[in-house]
């Protein structure tokens, strides 16, 4: 029993709030250089040493410093489907590198001493991070477990993913994003959900009576965790199985469209209503209208329930670079080497951001001028920047201003964004500055 509540406990970790939770808020006193996987010498050898194993069910494979070496296997981990590249299709990317970016410096907020943007990277314990510029490569570096061709968990950066999917539908004249959830999924009449919008869905304005708080052994997320494990049920199990059967239980707690709310049970909705208006799994949407078109370098994989439900809350692993190709395109109005192949009102609706009113409610506090719409974080600052984030310290950070786009992977050991942003962002803006001072 133990065992299977940790497998629950570990499989839903990848869909942690960006501000609920923070690995009790301390950073373990290892740096990011001794916490590479490759110092410690994690998962090597043929059979890897027992002390140095990540394994299911054994081993806390989600824990610092375990899960430096985790974020880049989840497919050896847990269960995946597989969102399928074209090959046909491939897009390269064009490389322009750019010296000098390791030694820009920044002050992070709230500090005194400057910092360089190579000294960053390790603060931050950054496993990957990609920068392009006026359509090309300028920086690239991999790290820890990661390289070129190794996907990484992105996290719910795949929120953001389920978010520009609805819009392309809504572009289509496939879903009403004013459009009652009742009408849509029956099955959610009687939660939550039922009477709220999909609009409200897609910008997490829904009022849920759930909790995401991971310090609190009751809260609702480890009763989605025991419903999304993937594996068997222990017999005396008798909850929801599968994510679907678990978000029909969610009840509501007020008024829907009033104030912002980080839960990923929305995003799982979401990803339900785009099945049904579409007849098609999650997995299969995402490769049809986003990694065929976009010549994405490799198929992308994303973690399932024990139903085979793609976890579109959180669960995509994908590469670097193929990431740098969605956030090009994102930045390039849809457009991939001049063909339109994301409907450009889809990226304009995006770019829109939200209700700053309603987000302000949610005490961000790196963030107080933001919004989120469409399941994407504006910050609403000089360059109207605005970026796809997950836990761990995960960004496609889009800077239309500066025609930049960062991509990073990283596996913080402590999951909010709240202790990285202080570092991130002013880095962000610094290399912005840098770029644009070139031109």
């Amino acid at each position: 029993m133990k065992k299977w509540l940790f497998i629950a406990a570990a499989t839903m970790i990848i869909l942690i709030s960006t501000s609920a939770y923070s690995s009790s808020g301390e950073i373990p006193n290892l740096s990011d250089a001794q916490s590479d996987p490759k110092t410690l010498e994690l998962m090597q050898g043929f059979p890897p040493n027992p002390e140095k194993r990540v394994m299911l069910p054994d081993s806390n494979f989600f824990s610092f410093p375990n899960l430096r070496w985790s974020v880049c296997h989840m497919r050896e981990l847990l269960p995946t489907a597989s969102i399928e590249r074209a090959v046909a299709g491939y897009s390269p990317l064009t490389y322009s590198l750019v010296e000098g970016i390791d030694e820009v410096a920044f002050t992070p907020m709230h500090a005194k001493t400057a910092m360089s943007w190579q000294e960053s990277l390790a603060e931050n314990y950054t496993d990957g991070l990609l920068i392009l510029h006026q359509g090309h490569i300028v920086y690239e570096s991999y790290r820890g477990c990661l390289d070129a061709h190794t996907k990484h968990a992105a996290m719910s950066m795949t929120k953001s993913v389920t978010g520009l999917i609805a819009e392309i539908l809504i572009a289509q004249g496939k879903l009403d994003e004013f459009a009652i959830v009742k009408d849509i999924v029956p099955e959610l009449t009687r939660s939550a959900f039922g009477d709220a919008t999909v609009r409200q869905v897609m910008d997490m304005t829904t009022s849920l009576a759930y909790s995401e708080n991971y310090a609190d052994p009751k809260a609702d997320i480890w009763q989605y965790s025991a419903a999304a494990n993937p594996l068997p049920k222990p017999l005396d199990y008798t909850g929801p199985v599968g994510y679907f059967e678990y978000l029909q239980t969610v009840k509501k707690a007020g008024v829907h469209g009033d104030a912002f709310g980080y839960k990923t049970v929305n995003t799982d909705a979401l990803g339900w209503i785009l099945s049904r208006v579409t007849g098609k799994k999650f997995n299969v949407l995402v490769s049809e209208l986003l990694w065929q078109p976009l010549g994405m370098e490799m198929s992308a994989d994303i973690t399932v329930d024990g139903l085979g439900i793609p976890f579109a809350g959180g669960g995509l692993s994908a590469t670097l670079r193929d990431l740098g190709r969605l956030g090009l395109a994102i930045a390039n109005d849809g457009t991939v080497n001049g063909v339109q192949v994301i409907p450009k009102r889809a990226i304009d609706s995006i770019r829109l951001g939200g209700s700053k009113a309603a987000f302000a409610k949610a005490g961000y506090k790196t963030m107080p001028n933001g919004s989120y719409r469409s399941m994407w974080w504006h910050f609403h600052n000089e360059h109207g920047a605005f970026a796809a984030r997950g836990v761990h310290g995960q960004t496609i950070y889009i800077d239309p201003t500066a025609k930049m786009i960062i991509v990073r992977f990283a596996s913080h050991p402590v999951a909010s964004n709240s202790v990285i942003d202080p570092t991130s962002l002013p880095a962000y803006e610094a290399i912005a500055r840098f770029l644009m001072n070139r031109e």
